[in-house]
Parts: structure tokens; sequence; C-alpha cells
């Protein structure tokens, strides 16, 4: 298994646990963004820089996923095109996305875009907390288990 990040808009105490999971469980982890990321030096860590560009880094983690993968992402689009392909989604607070749930949240998205396009304010997401990091190392740790 390898684990790829959509590492455009991935937080950075997500990127911390991701750096600490790849060393200690050998796991190949890829950062996928469209800017410059500092990663810490290792041969279980990667970067992959693509053009800035609309997508371009999501269609770069569809283009490579494997079945078996994993991919870290908050993006829904993203996330239904690789669970498509067979690989496994969690997002950065720790909520796994699978066949079974991925077509309720596409909904909600769209549902969401209508009504943001529409002028209606929704407020955003909730800022990240020590418990969504939490939640999203204990994810991480029972998918890497699994894999073992």
């Amino acid at each position: 298994m390898q684990i790829w990040v959509d590492a455009d808009a991935c937080p950075v105490p997500v990127k911390e646990v991701l750096f600490k999971a790849a060393r200690r469980t050998e796991t190949l982890v890829t950062f996928v963004a469209n800017h410059t990321l500092s990663i810490p030096p290792s041969p279980f860590l990667k970067f992959l820089q693509v053009e800035k560009g609309y997508d371009i880094a999501d269609n770069e983690i569809v283009r490579r996923a494997q079945e078996g993968d994993l991919v870290i992402s908050g993006d829904i689009p993203l996330a239904a095109e690789v669970i498509e392909k067979g690989a496994q989604v969690i997002n950065t607070r720790g909520e796994r996305l699978t066949k079974n749930n991925i077509g309720a949240r596409l909904n909600m998205r769209d549902f969401m875009e209508t009504m943001r396009s529409s002028g209606v304010q929704s407020g955003g997401a909730p800022p990240y907390s020590p418990q969504d990091k939490q939640a999203f190392a204990n994810q991480l740790d029972r998918m890497l288990a699994q894999k073992r």
C-alpha cells in the first residue's frame, strides 16, 4: 500500500502525523501539491509538485492511485474517483469515505455548492481541532494495521 496525500489543503497537524506514521510503518507517503512543500528527509516520504491549476494535483492522484492504496483528502470528487479505482480514502478529520457513503457526500457537496452560488452563506467548516487530529491519527493507525 502507498499513501497519496492531497497536500494543497492538508492541515499541518495531519502532515506531522503522516511523517511519523511513514517512518514507523515504513510506508511510502507521497504528498502531491501545486506549491512547494517541505518534508523531512526519509526514504518513505516523497513530494510531487505539479503545475498550478484547478484540480491538477487531484487529477495526478487519480492517475497514480491504485487498488489498495490509501488517499488522504477532503476533496469529495477526488475521493469518488479513487474509490472507483479500488483505493481507500480518509479525510483529514479521520472520516473514512467508502462506496457506501460517497454518493451521499457528493450529493451534499453539490447541494451546498448550489446554495453558495445562490448567495447563501454556510459559514464553512469548523476550525481544525486537536480532536480532529486525534481522530485522523486513530483512523490512519487502524487502516495501516489492516494492511499488515
